[in-house]
């Protein structure tokens, strides 16, 4: 779920319990790393992973606050060795001061381009948000354009910055959610705008 506007701390509880994921820690710990400050915006996004014969969820919480973009992630795991049969929860939270944000790429997938009408859906949106926390580094060797050179060129690549990637689906997670995904992104992208780098 994402809402904009004024938005209270009920209003991203009830999103967390419509996931049905762990209600109660999911949002114990959102709470917390929110604290006192009004909600702008916030989405939710579950979505299950099928790992070897195990079935595993997953729920992200993005919320956005006039000066913090806090990102939530829960996983479950297996138990331990010592109690395998009883399930274990991992839960985290950032926040990150708006300011820190150095990107916000929204990607979408569009069927029959030729005929888009603006405002029609995509049928997958993938945002991608840096703020320097992770940097990746893709390195591969570089060449010449002759065939015959056996010269040792060192190596090429790129640094790309994607501390956070989020996708969703029309399929996967239905309309709705693809049009909160870009109301929670737009919201971002205003937000690191307006308030600009502090010295």
């Amino acid at each position: 779920m994402a809402k904009t506007g004024t938005t209270t701390t009920q209003d991203l509880r009830s999103a967390i319990e419509r996931s049905g994921y762990y209600p109660a820690l999911v949002s114990e710990a959102v709470e917390s790393a929110v604290g006192p400050e009004p909600i702008s915006s916030y989405l939710v996004h579950q979505e299950t992973t099928f790992d070897a014969n195990e079935v595993r969820r997953h729920v992200t919480v993005l919320v956005l606050t006039p000066t913090r973009f806090v990102v939530s992630h829960t996983d479950e795991q297996t138990g331990d060795g010592s109690s395998p049969a009883v399930p274990i929860a991992t839960t985290s939270t950032e926040s990150v001061r708006l300011d820190r944000i150095n990107s916000v790429v929204v990607s979408r997938m569009v069927a029959n381009p030729e005929t888009y009408t603006p405002g029609t859906l995509p049928r997958e949106v993938v945002l991608t948000i840096g703020w320097g926390a992770v940097q990746r580094l893709d390195l591969e060797p570089a060449g010449c354009s002759d065939p015959n050179c056996e010269a040792d060129h060192g190596y090429t690549g790129s640094a790309t910055a994607d501390d956070l990637s989020l996708r969703v689906s029309e399929a996967g997670d239905g309309p709705e959610t693809v049009a909160q995904a870009l109301v929670f992104a737009r919201a971002l992208s205003e937000a690191t705008v307006t308030s600009g780098p502090r010295v």
